[in-house]
């Protein structure tokens, strides 16, 4: 005798698409799962089976291909363009080396677990009985999965905003470690070249109590001043004074907007 989900195969596929709805429309416990879940997370599905099969771990599934799996490997492909496509175009003067640097540490698995953890994922993933405790690993892999079910839900710029609602900061703040040291490097070679002349960097404002000041420093070059940048340091301040004259005298948007 056929077991119940071995018999679903047999059923044509319009007729399992509404056999499979009516499922999950008579399940209310797991309904309310998955609402809060899309609470959580911060995007409403036009289809909430994506969801699910993003939610299903291998543990709890028939076989691996009723798993989550297949949507972690896609995730991960759409993962890792739309973090190189930020890269791109946010950072129009790192070289090649650079940016894999800032891929690799953005979409790696230590940060794609700690983002999991930080929308509390792993309350929702639909495991097999025998797991209780969901490791660093499953729960990176959990996250690649929702990036493929917003991606096949909404399409690459519904995935786009969500997933930068998430990295963006990251990207920037890897970014600056990745690049430390080299915007003024970088500034003072773009400037010789394109105006003959070195750049200086003045103290525009600073704010707050003597033991924790910001600074607000700008880059000059001749005549021209480009856009200011806040930094907790002085030195800080100018590193990003520095990308901001880069990114406009390149045409390209502030990486650090001051007012």
């Amino acid at each position: 005798m056929l077991g119940f989900h071995q018999s679903l195969k047999f059923l044509p596929s319009p007729v399992l698409g509404r056999f499979m709805r009516d499922v999950l429309d008579a399940n209310p416990v797991q309904n309310d799962k998955l609402a809060l879940c899309q609470e959580a997370i911060g995007y409403s599905f036009h289809n909430p089976r994506l969801l699910q099969a993003a939610l299903t771990h291998a543990s709890s599934a028939d076989s691996r291909l009723a798993s989550n799996e297949r949507m972690e490997f896609l995730g991960d492909a759409v993962l890792g363009l739309l973090v190189c496509e930020r890269v791109y175009e946010r950072f129009p003067d790192f070289l090649e080396g650079d940016m894999t640097r800032i891929k690799s540490a953005v979409v790696s698995r230590r940060t794609c677990a700690a983002i999991s953890r930080q929308l509390g994922l792993g309350s929702f993933l639909i495991m097999g009985k025998g797991l209780s405790v969901v490791p660093a690993n499953m729960l990176a892999d959990l996250y690649e999965s929702l990036v493929c079910a917003v991606y096949l839900d909404g399409g690459l710029e519904a995935a786009r905003t969500w997933v930068l609602g998430h990295l963006g900061e990251e990207i920037d703040r890897v970014a600056e470690d990745t690049h430390a040291g080299n915007h003024k490097s970088v500034l003072q070679e773009l400037a010789q070249r394109e105006y003959g002349s070195t750049p200086n960097y003045f103290l525009m404002d600073e704010k707050g109590p003597e033991h924790s000041k910001c600074f607000k420093v700008a880059a000059a070059v001749g005549r021209l001043t480009f856009p200011g940048a806040w930094g907790r340091t002085k030195k800080e301040a100018e590193q990003k004074a520095a990308l901001n004259a880069i990114s406009w005298i390149n045409g390209g948007e502030l990486p650090y907007p001051a007012d």
